[in-house]
């Protein structure tokens, strides 16, 4: 009966390809001859070319004779014992293999013999590298076991021989092998990868074509597989990190419990960035470590590593291992991080090196059971990788330190990026830092409160800034800008022109001027550089605001009873364009009310535009204010509910935002006189302020403000030309201000005994709390503040 080709049964005992001598596949069937181009030589020959070889044993009495009646090389070969469709199989291969030299026979059999590596790369969620199951699966292939496979000189199976389960016939499949104690343990989930326990597969004989080595041949091709199937689902995982918490937590992930049962990671502290030569001993510190549970019941597969140490025990013994590792200079630690190459636990330089590494009272497992693999990144050696396996499972093989050193190279350079990649956000996050306000001033009778966002992780620095300027008067300059752009070169345009607009503030020069200065040095800057701005001034005591803009989104004020509304500004063209004149608007600016700056960031993305975002921010300050009744909401949970408005796709820019709430200053508290520049206007002065201070109960203040208010006064009678102005101010301190039309600053010197005069300057310095000059538009303002009595 002649048997079909996909028949079920074609792993019967009486097998024509066994009888010939070709060689089984990895699964006991035999190979197909069309797929097969190598011919069958006969026993006395090389199946690659004719070469003779000697007489083995296995061959029978029917070889044939080595000569001139062996076959020739371009001779058909003999034909397998077996079925007459097999032979014409056998035939048909046989004609349309290519002859002459046999090159395409020795191709085919090298390619037999070594198949095709898999890709490196495998999806997510393959089963990677299970030896356990390897093991079991190259021990149901192996011929020579006692389920009834065929004999290696193609003798039929005997069927009478036990096959592992009653009744097995000779021509059903053998029964699959027990599972054992450790396969079982893989399946439940305790450890997914255990060694086999073996080492290098044996090499075949050569010219060999039994099935033991055919078997034993495809048990190390599927280790090797499986190897590489893991190391490359392994640096994906490590390479995905971008910072070293998430690098090291790969490592230790793809490896636990794959590959090893512990992990001990070293890092050098502090590590060296980029081209940097440490100075000072090596000292390495544990920077994470990772094992299995013992207990397969447990709620997590792995546990919580620093800065509480998992006990390693038994795969590490005596205790936890040393957070920190002093490397000496020439000892065996040393040598085996300068040797790169991953070493056993048992060898002569790990034996030495681990206690340095671990710490005296700490042992690991005994044989091929640690691997310590040092991890080198781009320029030298940062810290070393401890692989621990338990005594009770299988030792690492030979093969698995090519895999360690795999993973530690993947590890060290992913450090190293890392490390370059922490020092460029440091830097981008120092120099956003410094160009923007450390922290905001509180002058009398406003409260400020500042939000700044970037526009994503990746990019931490951007274009947008605000600031508050105090200025004479107790006013306050409330600034917002954004420069287009999120790159250094942003961050440093907008560094520039903070710093102009700080400089014109200074100089009290009015909104729309500091807005035409602030475009001249933006066009100094470069014909590209384009910036827009809002520009106000608030003054308490008049309770106004002045506003100028360059092409700013307009502001928000919130009032006291709730009410938002959008502040009519001109719009006025973007800093930098040139030969634009700006408008400045006067409004009112009542007690109790809220100012919202802020960049376009807040209110522009891809999912909507600038206006529908203003509509949108005025309903979410209505909605706030709401919540808090008559009373104005609070200033910083205000900002944040702002804030609370960007959705997961409005972050396409940077954003800037800047709140001011409006308290003035009460008309009670201020007093203001125009004096005329007379010999007798500094008795006048002292006159004014004495009765000033006796209406507010300050009568501790009168002779100090008395003194001081005759020095000042007297100066700017001696060298102004129109009245000067006497303002006191009574909020937390007493503060004096005195203004004449002289631009020329008063400075502090010391006078000499000859001289007359000199000295007033001197004493409002040694008794006022604090003093200044401010030049303005039209003159200057000297002021000092003295503190309130308790």
């Amino acid at each position: 009966m002649t048997e079909h080709p996909t028949s079920p049964n074609r792993r019967q005992a009486a097998t024509p390809a066994a009888a010939s001598g070709l060689p089984e596949d990895a699964h006991g069937a035999v190979p197909d001859p069309r797929t097969a181009v190598r011919r069958t030589a006969a026993p006395g020959q090389e199946p690659d070319g004719g070469r003779p070889r000697p007489a083995l044993p296995g061959d029978g009495p029917s070889a044939a004779p080595a000569g001139d009646d062996a076959p020739g090389r371009d001779e058909e070969p003999a034909a397998p014992r077996g079925s007459a469709r097999a032979r014409r199989r056998g035939r048909g291969a046989a004609e349309t293999a290519p002859r002459g030299g046999g090159g395409t026979e020795r191709r085919s059999a090298a390619h037999s013999e070594h198949p095709a590596q898999p890709e490196h790369g495998t999806p997510e969620g393959e089963p990677v590298w299970d030896a356990d199951r390897n093991a079991a699966r190259g021990a149901a292939r192996r011929p020579g076991a006692r389920d009834g496979s065929p004999e290696r000189d193609g003798r039929a199976p005997d069927a009478g021989r036990d096959t592992g389960r009653p009744g097995a016939a000779a021509g059903e499949h053998p029964a699959q092998p027990v599972e054992s104690a450790d396969a079982v343990a893989t399946a439940a989930g305790e450890v997914a990868y255990t060694g086999t326990g073996g080492g290098m597969p044996p090499v075949p004989p050569a010219g060999g074509t039994g099935g033991a080595g055919a078997a034993e041949t495809a048990a190390a091709r599927d280790r090797g597989g499986d190897r590489l199937r893991f190391v490359g689902a392994a640096t994906r995982r490590i390479a995905r990190g971008i910072d070293l918490d998430e690098i090291v937590l790969g490592l230790c992930r793809a490896t636990v419990p794959t590959f090893a049962d512990a992990i001990l990671v070293y890092l050098r502290d502090p590590l060296p960035v980029g081209d940097e030569r440490p100075v000072g001993p090596v000292v390495l510190r544990l920077r994470r470590t990772d094992r299995i549970p013992l207990d397969p019941d447990t709620d997590s597969g792995r546990l919580p590593l620093m800065p509480s140490q998992p006990d390693l025990s038994p795969a590490v013994g005596g205790g936890p291992a040393a957070e920190l590792c002093e490397v000496e200079a020439g000892g065996p630690l040393a040598e085996v991080l300068r040797g790169v190459r991953p070493v056993f636990g048992d060898s002569l330089a790990a034996r030495a090196a681990l206690p340095e590494l671990l710490g005296d009272s700490t042992s690991v497992a005994t044989g091929q059971r640690t691997v310590l693999a040092p991890l080198r990144g781009r320029r030298r050696v940062i810290g070393a990788a401890v692989f621990v396996r338990r005594p009770d499972r299988p030792p690492f093989e030979p093969d698995d330190l090519l895999v360690a050193a795999q993973l530690a190279t993947h590890t060290a350079l992913g450090v190293d990026k890392a490390v370059l990649y922490g020092r460029e956000v440091y830097i981008a996050d120092e120099l956003q830092r410094t160009m923007l306000p450390d922290s905001l001033p509180q002058p009398t009778g406003v409260r400020l409160a500042s939000r700044y966002l970037p526009a994503a992780e990746t990019a931490r620095v951007g274009g947008d800034w605000y600031d508050a300027i105090p200025l004479p008067g107790n006013r306050v300059a409330l600034v917002v800008g954004d420069v287009m752009g999120h790159s250094m070169t942003s961050a440093a345009i907008m560094g520039q022109l903070r710093t102009t607009a700080q400089t014109l503030a200074g100089l009290d020069l009015p909104p729309q001027e500091v807005l035409h200065h602030l475009d001249e040095q933006a066009q100094r800057l470069g014909t590209d550089r384009m910036a827009t701005c809002l520009y106000a001034v608030y003054d308490p005591v008049a309770h106004r605001i002045v506003v100028a803009n360059a092409g700013h989104p307009p502001p928000l004020l919130l009032h006291r009873g709730g009410r938002a509304e959008v502040l009519r500004v001109p719009p006025g063209a973007p800093i930098g364009v040139g030969g634009v004149d700006f408008e400045a608007v006067e409004l009112d600016a009542p007690a109790g009310a809220t100012l919202m700056l802020y960049t376009d960031g807040l209110v522009e993305s891809r999912m909507r535009d600038v206006w529908t975002g203003i509509e949108q921010l005025r309903e979410r300050l209505t909605a706030t204010a709401r919540l808090t009744g008559p009373n104005p909401p609070p200033l910083e949970p205000l900002c944040d509910e702002v804030l609370d408005m960007l959705g997961p796709g409005d972050r396409d820019d940077d954003v800037a935002l800047l709140a001011a709430r409006f308290e003035g200053i009460a008309p009670s508290d201020v007093a203001y006189w125009f004096l005329d520049p007379k010999a007798q206007t500094a008795g006048q002065a002292r006159r004014l302020a004495r009765r000033a201070l006796a209406r507010w109960d300050l009568d501790d203040l009168t002779d100090a403000v008395e003194l001081l208010v005759s020095e000042v006064v007297t100066n700017a009678v001696r060298y102004a030309e129109r009245p000067i102005t006497l303002r006191l101010l009574r909020t937390d301190v007493l503060r004096c201000e005195v203004g004449d039309d002289v631009p020329q600053l008063p400075r502090l010197r010391q006078a000499r005994p000859s001289d007359e005069g000199g000295r007033g300057l001197y004493l409002v310095n040694r008794m006022a709390r604090r003093w200044g000059a401010t030049r303005l538009s039209t003159g200057k303002v000297v002021w000092f503040e003295l503190a309130m009595p308790s």
